[in-house]
């Protein structure tokens, strides 16, 4: 795989190559980046570098405008792309080379070498139970078809740009997880108590919280100087909503400091709910 970003922090430029989509040498790059907490990150990605001549034409771009120390990280399959960017001034980190023969001599066998496996459509049923969970997520967003929440896994609610979508969009793709959201607008908030559709499904509801000066934040790039974006509108909505979880025993989880991963994690040790793949 072949894939590439890059990280201008203090003369230093990070990488990320793949000869595929460069999805999985992103996911652990950026997870073994976090540990250096590094800011003002400027990523470059490129995917598909897929032959030697690729590879070549790209390394010397990246050394003719990159100075100072340059990091490259990627997952190649094929070593003599390996070769290409070990041979010239670059930091080069390649996860196949590092961890793939550990791998086959704790194994006793050898790797396939094909490219593109992680991402691939080998598993057809785990394919379609993807396909079958974005579907869905696409369908039941922002209260739309709410008739069939009978159907879900998972029921998010919070008030609007609480990171209900985003959340129920990972759910799908990455865990195969039938998610529905449902906006608390202010209609919702008078009595306390969860609207009909709501109610005939509490016990796959989850609840989002979102720090009121984020939401503001968020909603004042929505809809500017408006009364939706306005902090007392934003602290009023929270509040009752907040209440609302508590008298329905909803659970609920607080987004502001987490990443999609982590909120869809809390979520499933929450609720029990199980990942299909």
């Amino acid at each position: 795989m072949l894939y590439i970003n890059v990280i201008n922090i203090m003369s230093v430029t990070v990488y990320f190559i793949s000869d595929h989509t460069g999805l999985t040498v992103e996911a652990l790059g950026r997870m073994l980046l976090s540990q250096f907490q590094l800011t003002k990150c400027d990523y470059h990605i490129k995917s598909y570098v897929n032959t030697v001549e690729k590879a070549q034409q790209l390394a010397i771009e990246i050394i003719a405008k990159n100075g100072g120390k340059i990091i490259v990280f990627s997952s190649f399959v094929n070593a003599q792309l390996r070769e290409v960017f070990s041979k010239n001034k670059i930091e080069y980190i390649d996860l196949f080379s590092e961890f793939i023969p550990r791998l086959e001599t704790i194994l006793e066998k050898k790797s396939s070498a094909q490219t593109g496996l992680a991402h691939g459509v080998g598993n057809y049923h785990k394919y379609m139970l993807r396909i079958e969970a974005i579907d869905f997520a696409l369908a039941h967003d922002d209260g739309l078809n709410n008739k069939h929440y009978e159907d879900a896994d998972l029921v998010l609610i919070g008030v609007s740009r609480s990171g209900k979508t985003p959340t129920c969009l990972y759910l799908a793709i990455q865990l195969g997880i039938k998610a529905a959201n449902y906006p608390i607008t202010a209609d919702d908030l008078h009595n306390f108590s969860l609207p009909l559709v709501l109610s005939k499904v509490k016990h796959k509801l989850f609840g989002l919280l979102i720090d009121v000066n984020r939401l503001q934040e968020i909603r004042n790039e929505r809809r500017p100087n408006s009364t939706y974006s306005s902090l007392v509108q934003c602290q009023q909505e929270l509040d009752h909503v907040h209440r609302l979880y508590k008298n329905e025993k909803i659970p609920f989880l607080d987004t502001t400091s987490l990443s999609i991963e982590e909120i869809s994690t809390q979520i499933l040790l929450q609720t029990g709910i199980e990942k299909r793949f």
